[in-house]
Order: C-alpha cells, then structure tokens, then sequence
C-alpha cells in the first residue's frame, strides 16, 4: 500500500506543525490520561499528538477544519481506531455535545485561540482539564497578574473560570515550517463552582469588556464611554473603597466581582 503524501501547509490556516516528539511526550503527560478518559483535540494536522492521544486515552474526537488533512488522516483510520475525525470549523462545532469530563488537548490554530479559548470556558462544566498549546503571548496575558500590559479581558475572564499555570515554552524549531512566534503550553483546571449565574457572568464579562476598552482612561471613564452610569459606578467603587482614578488593569478578579454584585 502507498504512503499518501503529506499535505503541505495551508499559510491561510496558520498551520505549523508539531514535530518534535518529546513535546508530545510532554502534553500528554501533563494531561494525566486515563484509558477511560474523552479527549477533545482541535487542529489534529498530520496527526502527531492524535497518535499519542488515542493510545493514551478511552476515544479522542479529533476536529480537523482543513479538508486535505481530514482526508489524509482519514487514511490513517486503521491506526487511530479509537479517533472519530471531524472535518469541521471547531468555532461551529458543538462542543455541548462531549461527554461530561472531556478532557482538552490541543495546539490550537493561533489565528483563532482566543476565541476558542472562550467557547471552551463557557463550557467548562464539561471539561476538567484543558492542556493547549498556544502562542506565548496569549500564554502570558493567560497568566497575567493586575498591573501589567498582558493583564486584560482575556486574563480576568479565563482566571475567574479556571486556575491556570504556564507549564513550558515549545522552541520554534520543534515546527515545520517554523512559526514566527514563539509558543507555550498551558495547563487550565477549570472551577468546579463559579460564583456567579449564567446571566450574572453575562453582565460580569460585559463588565469587564467595557473597563478595558479604553485601556489608557480611568476605570470611571472607560466604564461611563461604554454606557455605564457615572453615578452608580462612582457610588460602586466608593462602597467598594477602589479610587475612581485608578485604571481596569490595575483591579484585581476579585475586585472586579465585587464591583459587578456592587453594579447589579
């Protein structure tokens, strides 16, 4: 039987490859697999990481968007009989659908990982764990304490849903072709209780949103150009004893949880 040839990578896709197999070695076993472990993997490729998943793990769904290596890994069946492959925009696909407890494993396309990283949170009653692959620079605003640049919607939403911690950097040269950034990976255990509902976690990411809109203007400002009241949030922060001059990057998740049941 012929080996089918590699589909070369699609630079409107962002697609770079994982090669280097000590960093697969690495991610599954920072994701501590069980054989009776669901794993969700987004962005298979060529099927590097898929191959260590399904030996690793019970069944692996594997959402491939590009058509060719969908078609290609599909070649590969034989060996992956424990895979269901899903050529499908992982943006669309519905991941309500996993079993409660799925497991995320991924090298997420770096062209749409906050996004994702956002649909995941919304749902991560279903998933335990999640070890992604990512840009760096995501990895770092992930990890991001109050005070400094990479602090911002992205670091208040994901650390009020989960405890996260950077685990290590992946050199560019463990890709083919080689990213023009760099990469970590990151381990998210999300929160088993939140403390808010549904709705009121609407309102708090809006919330949120608005404070850092206007990164360089005064929490009151930024929160009054995006529609909120002056009164209530300059009675809000005064309840609360956070001065009206202080910026959004400078609030900590708590206080920003305090300020929205302040606000509600």
């Amino acid at each position: 039987m012929s080996i089918p040839d590699l589909p070369p990578p699609n630079k409107r896709l962002g697609q770079n490859f994982l090669i280097d197999p000590n960093i697969v070695r690495k991610i599954v076993a920072l994701a501590e697999l069980q054989p009776s472990d669901h794993v969700l993997e987004i962005g298979p490729g060529r099927g590097i990481l898929t191959e260590a998943l399904s030996r690793a793990a019970g069944r692996v769904t594997a959402i491939e968007v590009d058509s060719r290596l969908h078609a290609y890994l599909e070649t590969r069946q034989a060996e992956l009989p424990n895979v269901e492959l899903v050529c499908e925009d992982a943006l669309a696909y519905p991941v309500e659908s996993l079993p409660i407890g799925t497991v995320v494993v991924a090298n997420l396309p770096y062209y749409i990982s906050t996004p994702l990283l956002f649909r995941l949170l919304d749902q991560r009653g279903r998933f335990l764990r999640m070890v992604l692959m990512l840009q760096a620079e995501v990895a770092d605003r992930l990890v991001a304490k109050p005070g400094g640049s990479d602090y911002g919607v992205l670091s208040v939403m994901a650390q009020y849903a989960a405890e996260i911690t950077k685990s290590f950097r992946v050199s560019a040269q463990c890709f083919r072709p080689r990213p023009e950034v760099a990469s970590a990976v990151v381990l998210l255990r999300t929160k088993e209780r939140t403390r808010l509902s549904q709705q009121e976690e609407v309102e708090f990411r809006a919330l949120v949103k608005a404070a850092f809109a206007h990164r360089r203007k005064t929490l009151v400002n930024s929160l009054r150009d995006e529609g909120y009241e002056l009164l209530s949030v300059a009675e809000g922060l005064k309840q609360l004893d956070i001065a009206p001059t202080r910026r959004a990057e400078t609030l900590s998740v708590e206080d920003f949880l305090r300020l929205a049941h302040a606000l509600g």
